[in-house]
């Protein structure tokens, strides 16, 4: 009776799925789920499920399934470093998507060089793709555009339209200052002047004090820096003032959350942005126009645009998941040899731009990743 049982339990055993059984490929996702920046973090995990799923339902990678190890950031960099540390030593994980912020990103630069174990970041600064001072980034990758990427589209664009004499109204943030630091670093080479400048806390509810005191240096257009509420209360408070000049956002801010925040304010406002925010103006000649479109009916299959619109931010943890795992069908799962094929990522078409990364470039996007596009009757449209 004990052989028997021993023999079916042992043949329930073998009959598990692959999906469930130990020899699964673990890659930690840590998000912004309930911190200040939730409104990006939870429809970036959601999204980091739907490619999860995917893959998964095409057999995996090499016969392997992914399983995500989900953890909330809450926007706080101590804990993030802590998830981290739990991910590479207690839950083995191969490598890891996320976090959200900048701030948090930078926590974790020293954690994941220690264990060796690399990360793909979903967050908009630079410098946790920059050495030196910034600490190595020899294991970092991010999917977003680099903040000078954005930087260089927005000032092409300005120099076109010969507005050369700008403000800036930038977050006291980690985001905010990189994207000043690029403006400064790249004003220069295209004939943009910065003649007025001021700054803001992310959670501060009133500009006024700092539109009016840009707007007496009598500039020809507004640019803010920063992601969240923060720009659509610029955008409110410069109509309120009466303001009549072009207001420039960044990168961060392409979001049917920012029409909705800041009403009719919002009209005719412009921003760097992926192409996925203008997918029906794409020409059919664009290559990532079917991959952008694909994910967008996977993504309405889904039902997450009922709460969560897609946004320049919804492709992130897919182009990071969908190299990483290219990577891991190439080059297994060692970790060393893992970070080696990422760092060799050589034309992946994918949502936010056609990547080609380098050991100098970490991200390995350019300009031509971006477009500017602007509100139009209160929808994102190319800019004119």
């Amino acid at each position: 009776m004990i052989r028997v049982l021993c023999a079916s339990l042992l043949a329930l055993a073998l009959a598990v799925p692959s999906a469930f059984a130990e020899d699964t490929i673990k890659l930690g996702a840590l998000f912004d789920l309930s911190g200040r920046a939730a409104f990006i973090g939870t429809p970036t995990k959601l999204v980091a499920e739907m490619v999860v799923e995917k893959i998964n339902s095409e057999g995996g990678i090499n016969g392997r399934m992914i399983e995500l190890v989900i953890a909330d950031t809450e926007a706080d960099p101590a804990k993030t470093a802590s998830i981290v540390k739990k991910f590479i030593y207690k839950d083995n994980v191969v490598a890891i998507i996320g976090p959200t912020l900048t701030d948090t990103g930078m926590n974790v630069k020293k954690v994941v060089d220690e264990g060796k174990t690399p990360i793909f970041m979903t967050v908009g600064g630079d410098p946790v793709i920059m050495g030196g001072k910034f600490g190595p980034y020899t294991w970092v990758f991010k999917s977003p555009q680099r903040s000078s990427i954005a930087v260089e589209r927005l000032f092409i664009y300005l120099k076109e339209k010969g507005l050369t004499k700008v403000a800036l109204l930038s977050a006291a943030d980690g985001f905010g200052k990189d994207g000043s630091h690029w403006m400064d670093e790249l004003a220069p080479k295209y004939g943009i002047e910065i003649i007025a400048r001021e700054s803001f806390g992310t959670r501060d509810t009133d500009m006024t004090a700092q539109l009016t005191k840009v707007k007496n240096s009598n500039p020809q257009a507004l640019i803010a820096w920063t992601i969240g509420p923060a720009g659509s209360i610029i955008a409110k408070n410069k109509v309120q003032l009466g303001i009549d000049l072009p207001l420039f956002q960044c990168h961060g801010l392409p979001d049917p959350k920012y029409v909705e925040l800041a009403g009719s304010a919002s009209e005719g406002d412009r921003m760097p942005a992926t192409k996925l925010m203008v997918a029906a103006e794409l020409a059919d000649s664009d290559p990532q126009k079917a991959v952008i479109q694909e994910f967008i009916r996977l993504y309405k299959e889904k039902g997450y645009d009922k709460q969560f619109p897609i946004n320049t931010h919804s492709g992130y943890a897919w182009d990071a998941i969908m190299m990483v795992a290219d990577a891991i069908k190439t080059a297994g799962t060692d970790k060393q040899a893992l970070r080696d094929a990422i760092e060799a990522t050589k034309g992946y078409v994918g949502i936010s731009g056609i990547y080609t990364i380098t050991p100098e470039d970490h991200n390995g996007l350019g300009v031509d990743s971006m477009v500017m596009v602007q509100v139009k009757n209160g929808v994102f449209t190319m800019a004119e």
